[in-house]
């Protein structure tokens, strides 16, 4: 269902023009989007789309207006079936949280051939390899997180197709079957 699809009805709804830099998931205040945002004012030439709702989405649609960050797109949420054609829109995917103990949405976004910038916490330590489908940064450092966001677009060709090869590394079946060799083993 992840991979690489027709992205032009997404970009054309949300009217990007520059880098496109993106999160979906729950709008909670523990995932750290406040600091996507806060780095997104310091980043004008980037487009930053933050799709998805929760408790935390007024106050960060308030801290972006309060910022002047008018490059933030706050969208709402999207139907599941168009998350392949938003994965497949930006140039890198952002996921600051620092308390996600598998990141699977990181994984949905490698498997659209997106690089992912995340945290350097938890299941991101396992789902974002440094250097190779993204980069991670010590979360709460927004200096880190713009210039893991920079060094992801500027490298996004590359990182975009060490993705697409890590594909097969994160398919459901592989990782049932290491389950079970895990298993098989205690056994």
């Amino acid at each position: 269902f992840f991979s690489p699809t027709d992205s032009s009805d997404f970009e054309d709804e949300g009217e990007l023009s520059g880098p496109v830099v993106g999160y979906c998931g729950r709008h909670g205040y523990e995932k750290c989007l406040d600091d996507v945002v806060e780095s997104a004012a310091r980043m004008p030439d980037v487009d930053v789309v933050l799709v998805g709702d929760g408790p935390a989405r007024s106050d960060l649609i308030a801290q972006a207006e309060e910022l002047g960050a008018d490059n933030v797109r706050f969208p709402g949420f999207i139907e599941r079936e168009r998350l392949p054609e938003f994965y497949s829109a930006l140039d890198a995917f952002v996921f600051p949280s620092d308390s996600e103990t598998e990141g699977i949405v990181a994984m949905e976004a490698t498997a659209c051939g997106t690089p992912v910038v995340g945290a350097d916490a938890r299941g991101l330590k396992n789902t974002v390899k440094h250097g190779v489908n993204g980069y991670r940064y010590p979360a709460g450092d927004l200096d880190a997180l713009e210039s893991a966001v920079d060094r992801a677009l500027d490298r996004r060709e590359e990182l975009a197709q060490n993705c697409l090869d890590m594909r097969d590394e994160m398919k459901v079946d592989r990782t049932l079957d290491e389950i079970e060799a895990i298993y098989r083993d205690l056994v």
